[in-house]
């Protein structure tokens, strides 16, 4: 079989010089939700924020992955598992080369998270609640994917048709219909200082 002919091969550069050279310890801050949530906004922020503390980012978004490498699928439950597996190795690669990569994606299954985390360090894998009440998402639906899921234009959609299975212990819990944007960052930012992912500045606060 061609597996057989794979191997792995080892770079002379490795994870841990790359880490050195960045001045950073790498990790995927997996942010999930419903629709409408706060995913891509809080994220976007954090980006930012990293960004002018000079750390070195990319941030994954569920819009614009599905506008290249997972263009070929669909919604049903299969294709959002391969939407999921692919972006999980991808941020795997970037971790590899030592980054922080952001995720923004709803990945509504606990198992698909499960297995997107296993692909790296335990600590390497921030999951990030956007615990936002549907009634809340679909006041804001700023493309009206709610309303046609609630027509029945739109099948297979999350928090309607197909379940969210949110996540019973985040490492960071986030509520965007109690917090402002900054309140969330610093929230998230002060998890990244207290856990070695970042160092703090003076003005910074312990969470």
């Amino acid at each position: 079989m061609a597996e057989n002919n794979i191997l792995w091969h080892n770079h002379e550069v490795t994870k841990s010089a790359r880490e050195k050279l960045l001045n950073q310890k790498p990790c995927i801050l997996w942010f999930t939700g419903l629709s409408g949530s706060g995913k891509s906004t809080v994220a976007n922020a954090v980006e930012f924020e990293l960004y002018k503390r000079g750390r070195k980012t990319f941030l994954l978004d569920g819009d614009n992955v599905r506008h290249g490498l997972n263009k070929d699928l669909g919604f049903s439950e299969n294709d959002r598992v391969e939407n999921i597996r692919r972006i999980g190795e991808v941020s795997k690669l970037f971790v590899d080369s030592g980054l922080i990569v952001l995720t923004a994606f709803i990945s509504p299954f606990k198992s698909d998270r499960q297995i997107a985390k296993s692909l790296v360090k335990y600590d390497e894998f921030i999951e990030i609640f956007i615990d936002t009440p549907l009634a809340v998402c679909e006041t804001r639906d700023p493309k009206g994917l709610y309303k046609r899921a609630r027509d029945g234009a739109i099948k297979n959609f999350t928090g309607i048709d197909s379940p969210y299975e949110p996540p019973k212990e985040p490492q960071i819990h986030i509520k965007t219909d109690e917090c402002s944007v900054d309140e969330c960052v610093d929230k998230i930012i002060a998890h990244l200082i207290k856990f070695g992912f970042i160092k703090g500045n003076d003005n910074d606060y312990a969470i």
